[in-house]
Formats: structure tokens, sequence, C-alpha cells
């Protein structure tokens, strides 16, 4: 009885073991005839041939190079200063209420819900369009995911998606493993450009490279690395070409409340515009039909300083937004509920007083008027290095030429592989100088690299921070004590670097 019934169990094994190596030899006698591969280890897998090209992201080099160098950073678009302490005080009052299981586990997958309301609330006001909470507001991790989403779920094989550049350098690479193709249109910089305003943008130039198979034109106003703004001009023209060819929009808009207060922000997605003329309420349909067409991106951690925070959103309509949310549902879910509630209560509280009472407004004033005085005086310390700033009429970052002071064949050595001069400039800034920095050229296309290599981009959100990241932490009246010391740093050794250039430019007859 033992044997009839264990016996063939405890020999199954065997045969079945015995049938798979009879398989797999087979496999390999055809292999050579069928033209399969063999591997011996699984590390000769090939994987995804979508990432066969792709290049670590500047971001990859240069934040290990600054922490490696102990450089002073005023490259990298994050604030050192603190976040709103408004904003601080409201994660810390949901953080000491365990109790509160909405708060603090899974919430709603496409938005927690006092968030999608807030945003839906807030931008039926921007956008001038009622915006449904539940259908029309998805919140992600980070805008990045945003993005992502939007070309991953928007872009067939051979789709053409137009970047204006120099472009945030993520585009182009997402939209490349959607099996889309980026198709570069540049803004144009005239020889005596003293603004971002004077990156022009030349309608003729985009049309030109409209084909049948482009479906998006991605549009990042205001604008990162340059600063520029897009007027009321620029961007009805480009809603008079997405008509004429029946496109999509991107509407990369995270700097959104960046904006100096002379300088008017001007939403793409925006159906009306109301101005007061005198007394009387003109109106203007400078861009109807857009919101039909765009997905509008956002970041709470660019409009609230708080970068680490990762949480985005994307708003549209439901028919644009309903391929992202299914990519969504299968691959984050859903975001930090805790996040999202402060976030919520934070605009919430900034819609009680921005339009009623500006001055009390973070968004309205009180970014813009921390912006302003830091961005001026990046511009006067670059002038005074020797560099040409382009003032920004918007956002944090600035460029600035520097191909006064550096001839264009300059620090080459045989690791540099060719590399633009911008690159190799910012790798000696850091190493020579402990200046960090990041080269422009990255933000364009091969094709557009070599005529864009002689600027660097810098950050001016800094100053307040008491200690660099390597430093120990000072007491805490230390640490509330407004200093500015890394705009000094950096200050001190642009000076040290300008007086070299000058030395030098002396001793040989220059």
């Amino acid at each position: 009885m033992f044997c009839s019934r264990i016996l063939p169990r405890l020999l199954r094994p065997c045969g079945q073991r015995h049938n798979y190596l009879k398989r797999l030899s087979r496999i390999e006698e055809n292999s050579g005839q069928r033209g399969m591969m063999q591997y011996t280890t699984a590390s000769e897998r090939r994987p995804f041939d979508g990432i066969a090209n792709t290049k670590p992201s500047i971001w990859v080099e240069f934040t290990s190079l600054a922490a490696e160098c102990n450089a002073v950073n005023i490259g990298q678009g994050f604030p050192d200063s603190p976040m709103p302490q408004f904003v601080a005080d409201i994660l810390k009052e949901i953080a000491s209420h365990p109790e509160r299981t909405d708060w603090h586990q899974y919430t709603r997958g496409f938005g927690h819900p006092r968030l999608v309301k807030a945003l839906a609330n807030l931008y039926s006001k921007l956008l001038n369009v009622d915006v449904n909470a539940q259908n029309d507001v998805l919140v992600t991790v980070g805008a990045y995911l945003s993005l992502y989403y939007a070309f991953t779920g928007w872009i067939n094989r051979g789709d053409e998606v137009i970047v204006l550049e120099p472009a945030y350098d993520c585009y182009v690479p997402q939209i490349q493993l959607a099996g889309g193709v980026p198709v570069a249109v540049p803004l144009k910089l005239g020889s005596d450009a003293e603004s971002s305003a004077d990156y022009h943008l030349n309608i003729s130039d985009i049309e030109a490279k409209i084909t049948d198979l482009t479906k998006f034109i991605v549009i990042n106003n205001p604008h990162n690395p340059t600063g520029k703004l897009f007027s009321r001009e620029e961007l009805e023209e480009l809603a008079n070409l997405v008509r004429k060819y029946n496109l999509l929009v991107i509407a990369d808009e995270v700097y959104e409340w960046h904006i100096y207060q002379d300088r008017e922000m001007i939403r793409f997605g925006r159906y009306l515009f109301v101005r007061l003329i005198g007394s009387v309420q003109v109106i203007s349909a400078s861009l109807p039909g857009m919101y039909e067409r765009t997905i509008t991106i956002g970041s709470a951690g660019k409009i609230f300083s708080a970068t680490g925070w990762k949480l985005g959103w994307s708003i549209g309509p439901s028919h644009l937004l309903d391929p992202l949310k299914a990519i969504h549902q299968n691959c984050v879910f859903t975001c930090s509920t805790p996040i999202q509630e402060a976030v919520a209560q934070a605009i919430e509280k900034e819609m009680s007083v921005m339009w009623t009472d500006p001055e009390k407004s973070y968004f309205k004033t009180g970014l813009a008027r921390d912006l302003r005085s830091k961005r001026d005086r990046m511009a006067h310390m670059l002038r005074m290095a020797g560099l040409k700033p382009i003032i920004p009429d918007s956002g944090y970052f600035m460029m600035a030429d520097f191909s006064s002071l550096v001839p264009p064949d300059a620090f080459k050595s045989e690791s540099d592989n060719g590399d633009p001069l911008d690159f190799r400039f910012v790798r000696w800034m850091c190493r020579e100088k402990n200046l960090a920095m990041i080269p422009p050229s990255a933000f364009y296309s091969n094709q557009f690299k070599s005529d864009n290599d002689h600027m660097v981009r810098v950050c001016f959100f800094k100053g307040t921070a008491d200690v660099l990241p390597w430093r120990n932490r000072l007491a805490r009246s230390a640490v509330n004590r407004k200093t500015d010391k890394v705009m000094d740093q950096a200050e001190s050794i642009l000076k040290q670097f300008t007086s070299e250039i000058n030395a030098n430019a002396d001793a040989s007859g220059r």
C-alpha cells in the first residue's frame, strides 16, 4: 500500500527534471537553426530596448561632484531657506494626531478628497473654468510623474512632440521612453540680450516642424532654465497653431507663482481673461478652446518651497486625464496622505487671503518679494565676476554668459570626451573653486549644443540657511539668524575667480 502510493510521488520530480533536461538539450541543439540566443548567466539577459541609449542625467553627475568637492551649490534648483512657517505648522499639527486615520492611512487613489477639492477651487479661478474635483484633477508623486504619465498615456510609437529649447532635461528621455519622437525648436537669444524676454519664440520655426505625426507641444511657462515668461501675444500665436493643426498641449507651469510683481502670468489652459480698465470689466477670449486641449501640471514642492515633499498634479478635462489615471492606478496607486492633507490645508489658507488681502499671501506677494532681492544680488555678483547675466522675469534661475572670460578651447582634457565648453567650465569651477553651477547645454539636443555652450545656469533662491549641508547644525539661535551665508560664499569665490582672470590677462598682455 505504502509503495503503491508514495513511490510514484517520489519518482515524479525526478521524471519531471529528466524531461526538463531533455527539452533544454533539444533547445540548445536547435538554437543555432532557430536563431535563439543562449545565456550562461542572468546578467546576460537584455533589458528594455527603450533605455538602451539613456544616459545619466546631469543631476547625477553634478550633484555628486558638488558633494565630492564640498562645493557651494548655486546650480541646483532647491531653496536652502526655510519653507513658509505656516505650512510647516500644518504638517506638524497633522503629525500630532495619530488618531486621525483619514490623515495617516491610504487615501483616494487619484487624489486625497480634501486636496482635489482645494485644487479644483483654486484652478477654477485661475483658469476661469469649472474644474471638477473628481474628474479633472490627478495628484501624483511630483510634477515629474505628471509629465511621465502624460507622455506615456498619450504618445504612440512614432508620434512627434514639439519641445522648445532649452528644455528641462527630463522631457526628451520621457518622450523617447514612450516611443515618441522629440522635435526640438530653439528659442533664439540675440547677442545684445539683457532679459529673459529676449529669448524669442519664432512661430514660423515651430510651424515648419509640424507634420502629420505631431501630437503634442510642450510649453514650460515660466520657463526653466531661462526665466522667460511668455507674453500674451506669444501664447496666442501658439494657441492658433494648436487649433490649426489639432494638437494637444502639456503646460508645465510649476513655477506659476514665481512671478515678479510687474509681470503677468498667463496660464495656457485659461479660457477667458477679465481685465479692469477704469471701472469697466473687459473680457478677452485670448485662448479659447485651450482648456479642452491642455494638461496643466503643477507642483506643491515648488509653490511652497518644499521640494522634498514631492507632490504634484495634473489639471485638465477628464478625456485628457483618463489615460494618465489608467497608468497611475497600476503604478503608484496613491500618494502620501499626510502630505496631501497638509498641502490641501495650505492651499485653503492661501485662497482665504490671496484675492482679498494679497499682502498676506505667500503666492501673491511674499514669494516674489523674497526672490526679487535675491535675483538682483546674484546679477550683481555675476557682473562683478565678469559674467553677463540674463535677468529673468520669473522663476529662480538665471542664465549667465561667460564667453568673454573663457576661450572656446579652454579646460580641455583627455577625460572630457569632446564635451561642450560649459560642461568643462562648470566641472573646473567645481573642482578648482568649489562653486557648483549647471551647464545649460544639457537642456539642448545635440544639434543645438555647440551654439549654446557659453553660459551657466545658477539658482538664486539661496541665502537664509546658516549652515551648509556638511556642517554640524548650530544652536537654534544661530539657525534662525538670517545670514545669506551661501550667497556670501559664492560672492567670495566669484571675486577670487575674477581677480585670477584679471591677473592672467595682465600677465599675457591681453
